[in-house]
């Protein structure tokens, strides 16, 4: 295996991370870019698109901590420039994980095994890729007339919008929260006190009209469930 990291960690590898990398940030500075420009089109002031910067910001750290985690063991079965290429551009860890292991079974070799031959690293490597073709290939095609769908709803009735981008963002926070709730007792109470957490701010911010307290809830829910969960080690 150590002579299989050495060659998944060499110069070439590196090279192609950054430059993949480099193509990821360049898109979001220019959708940032692009999104600033339509505000005013939006009738979004100066200070609303600070505020939906900040809360955007603020919503990435939970789901980068769960990233964070898988990512360390990904470094160490697959090295560091695949790794980089993978979660840059997906951003899924679990989704990843997963490719990885199919792609060394599919060669007949358990993903990290000592015997690990270079042949299984590039079955790992096509897997990977060929995983995440469905969602850019989709995408690619079908985001503009996506589009054109949601403003043809829209104009029949503006709540079935409104009320699928809530069903969509209520069924992803689920997804990621039940993921981890499962895992034992520990993680249920903190997923529980932090969803209560949750909804108690928004609901004081709403009744006191805070709006710093709106965008902060997220991760104060955050530090809130994972305190709980730590806490809660000593006596479960």
């Amino acid at each position: 295996m150590g002579d299989i990291l050495q060659i998944a960690n060499s110069t070439a590898f590196w090279i192609f991370a950054f430059i993949i990398v480099a193509i990821v940030a360049f898109q979001a500075i220019i959708f940032l870019w692009i999104a600033a420009r339509s505000a005013p089109e939006a009738d979004l002031t100066k200070k609303e698109v600070k505020t939906a910067i900040r809360a955007g910001f603020i919503s990435s750290i939970g789901p980068s901590f769960g990233i964070a985690i898988v990512l360390i063991s990904l470094i160490a079965l697959i090295g560091s420039p695949i790794t980089l290429m993978r979660i840059g551009i997906i951003g899924s860890a679990a989704t990843e994980s997963s490719a990885a292991s199919i792609g060394a079974s599919a060669f007949g070799v358990e993903l990290g095994a000592e015997n690990f031959p270079i042949e299984a690293l590039a079955a790992v490597m096509w897997t990977m890729f060929l995983g995440g073709t469905g969602w850019l290939v989709f995408t690619m095609v079908f985001t503009k007339s996506m589009g054109k769908t949601q403003e043809k709803i829209q104009k029949r009735n503006p709540k079935i919008m409104a009320s699928v981008a809530l069903a969509a963002m209520l069924g992803a926070f689920a997804y990621l929260a039940s993921q981890q709730m499962v895992n034992g007792p520990n993680h249920t109470v903190a997923g529980v006190v932090a969803l209560t957490a949750m909804v108690a701010m928004m609901k004081y911010a709403d009744h006191r009209d805070i709006s710093w307290l709106k965008e902060w809830a997220l991760g104060f829910a955050l530090l809130i469930g994972m305190t709980t969960g730590y806490l809660t080690t000593f006596i479960m």
